[in-house]
């Protein structure tokens, strides 16, 4: 497929080392890595969140078939994927961290973007208030 990354590993290496680390994230929210492998764990793990966004059982046997623990397909499902039902994408942020000490690789780091909690008491607990005359 023109486009994608090789990172240097034979394609089945390269496809379990994206999946462990797709898994990864999931399970601990961030991960410190190389620009290039970071690039392209998020475009997996965004589609990975996007499938979970809706439940079925289609839906879930994909999502297992990629990433390589159970426990962390029920987190997607239950915990992470309904705090992003409302966003349309742009669900992991990459940061750029620098050189890496030991060969000057470029480093990233990799987290899921918090979700903006709303406040719906602000709007009510404004009240008028009567004036006195």
């Amino acid at each position: 497929m023109p486009g994608t990354r090789k990172l240097g590993r034979p394609t089945d290496h390269r496809l379990s080392m994206l999946r462990g680390m797709v898994t990864y994230l999931f399970e601990n929210g961030k991960i410190e890595t190389t620009v290039t492998r970071a690039k392209e764990v998020r475009s997996v793990a965004e589609k990975m969140l996007t499938i979970a966004k809706v439940y079925s059982l289609h839906n879930y046997r994909q999502v297992l078939k990629y990433i390589t623990k159970e426990d962390v397909a029920n987190k997607l499902f239950k915990d992470i994927a309904p705090l992003y039902v409302e966003r349309n994408g742009g669900y992991v942020r990459i940061t750029k961290l620098g050189p890496r000490r030991g060969d000057a690789a470029e480093m990233a780091l990799l987290e899921l973007l918090p979700v903006a909690v709303e406040k719906a008491e602000e709007p009510t607990s404004k009240k008028k208030k009567a004036k006195k005359v």
